[in-house]
Formats: C-alpha cells, sequence, structure tokens
C-alpha cells in the first residue's frame, strides 16, 4: 500500500493537489492511504522549504507547485 501525503497550509494549491493526487491514485487503482499534513515542523523533517508538497511514501516527489494529472500519475506510480 502507498502512502501519499501532501505537506500544505490548507491554501488553495494544498487542497487542489491533494484532490488531484487522490484522482490520479484512483485513476491507477492503487491501494493507497492519503494523508494532509499541516504541522509545520513536518515539513522541516522531510526538508520542503515551499508548498505544497507531495510525499510518496517517504520521499518528496514534488514540491512547490501542482502538477499535471499524467505528472501526478508518473510521480505517484514509481
Amino acid at each position: 500500500m502507498k502512502s501519499i501525503k501532501i505537506l500544505g497550509t490548507g491554501c488553495t494549491k494544498c487542497n487542489k493537489l491533494y484532490e488531484a493526487a487522490d484522482q490520479a491514485a484512483k485513476e491507477l487503482g492503487l491501494e493507497y492511504e492519503m494523508e494532509k499534513v499541516t504541522d509545520m515542523n513536518e515539513f522541516v523533517k522531510y526538508g520542503v522549504m515551499v508548498t505544497p508538497a507531495l510525499v510518496v511514501n517517504t520521499e518528496v516527489v514534488s514540491a512547490g507547485s501542482v502538477p499535471s494529472m499524467d505528472k501526478l500519475k508518473q510521480l505517484i506510480s514509481k
């Protein structure tokens, strides 16, 4: 099962990334768990300075933007 986390403060981009990543994972037919992380201390643990950030399992795969649906699918399916 994949762990997908969205690191962000709850801004519009953060919510958009959460929804898009959720949709991408569903379209890929993955077993996954989604989580929104709003704790700034967690951002620091991942080395994230700009949000929103996408973490798949334990790896930060995107930060500072909302990737296209195709790109999200690539990042999530790795």
